[in-house]
């Protein structure tokens, strides 16, 4: 199928937004439905109280950073602000599903979810506290009218020459997505603090808990729709990404095993989601499984990626002119966004 143009249709008001394809080959016209996933390191998204089983004396109103209602709630407004305008470029409803990072606890994404920006989106939230001393966690938001969930569960990262090691879970969600059985796999591998040939190791031991989990999804269906997506704190083309997780950026490339990763094809064109030193990574992906790839639109297949970097999640002035716009940076702070961009892909689904 020839997808050359897309033309909005306001005639279609269920789920999803009709998308109608025009191909300059044939005058027919066929309907889509179409969702949006994504994902968002909404960097240190932490509440003002202090809770003595993590390390949030940074974020106190007596704290290093100053933390305190005002601050809070400026970024409860911007972090809204960014999710509210994911995706809707194609579809009014915005992101269906969305994985979070660097979030404290439950208490800030009911915050999130209950500004006005999004009260209308009626998320719904899936959080686990993680290991890690931070207490910094993954999630899931997601609209209960694109997806019923039916099973969560979390999958420790663990290294067995260091057993004091800790990091974020692994985040498996199961339901039913628009009469289809889908997976969501949320993630933040560890960071590449110490360096990254030092810490490399520890998004290696990441990876193979992310393919373990796949494999095992596939093993009962070995057509399971899967969508894995995080802050992987590695490149599309890094060996963790491209090798042990095994993903290609290439469709023709794939297999009965491999993932398909859109990041690669945006990764080699100089797009990020975040920068350091002027260069820009692309840490932050969403990959499919084969059974999301294809020219057979009678169920949903990955149709376009993006990174959502509009100018005003952009640095304006400084040496850091057009970074990401941070919340804080140097220790100072400055009221912006995130150090990461947000990410995400469009599902497309035919219209009988």
């Amino acid at each position: 199928m020839n997808l050359k143009r897309i033309i909005l249709s306001s005639l279609i008001t269920t789920l999803f937004v009709g998308l109608v394809f025009k191909s300059n080959a044939q005058e027919s016209e066929s309907k889509y439905r179409i969702a949006c996933v994504g994902f968002y390191n909404l960097e240190n998204l932490f509440d003002t109280i202090d809770d003595p089983n993590v390390e949030d004396e940074e974020f106190l109103p007596d704290g290093e950073s100053n933390w305190n209602t005002q601050r809070y709630n400026a970024k409860l407004n911007n972090m809204s602000k960014v999710i509210s305008m994911l995706g809707t470029e194609i579809t009014p409803d915005g992101a269906a599903v969305l994985g979070v990072s660097e979030i404290e606890n439950r208490r800030v994404l009911e915050d999130l979810v209950n500004m006005p920006k999004l009260q209308d989106r009626n998320y719904k939230i899936i959080h686990h506290n993680s290991p890690g001393d931070r207490g910094i966690d993954v999630a899931l938001l997601y609209q209960p009218k694109y997806l019923e969930v039916e099973n969560v569960n979390n999958h420790l990262v663990s290294i067995e020459d260091k057993p004091d090691f800790k990091t974020r879970d692994q985040m498996v969600v199961s339901g039913n997505f628009d009469g289809e059985k889908m997976h969501f796999i949320v993630n933040h591998w560890p960071s590449r603090y110490g360096g990254e040939k030092r810490s490399k190791p520890l998004r290696a031991a990441a990876a193979k808990v992310g393919r373990a989990i796949i494999d095992s999804l596939m093993q009962i269906d070995p057509q399971a729709k899967i969508v894995y997506l995080g802050d992987l704190n590695d490149d599309p083309v890094d060996k963790s990404v491209s090798e042990i997780l095994n993903s290609v950026g290439e469709k023709d490339k794939l297999t009965d095993k491999t993932l398909y990763n859109p990041m690669v094809k945006l990764f080699r064109k100089g797009i990020g989601s975040n920068a350091y030193r002027d260069l820009w990574n692309l840490f932050d992906q969403v990959l499919v499984s084969p059974a999301l790839v294809g020219k057979d639109y009678s169920s949903y297949k990955f149709y376009r990626a993006r990174v959502f970097n509009e100018k005003f999640l952009m640095q304006d002035s400084g040496r850091y002119e057009g970074y990401p716009y941070r919340t804080f940076a140097g220790g100072s702070y400055l009221g912006g966004y995130s150090d990461h961009f947000p990410v995400y892909i469009y599902l497309v689904k035919e219209i009988q």
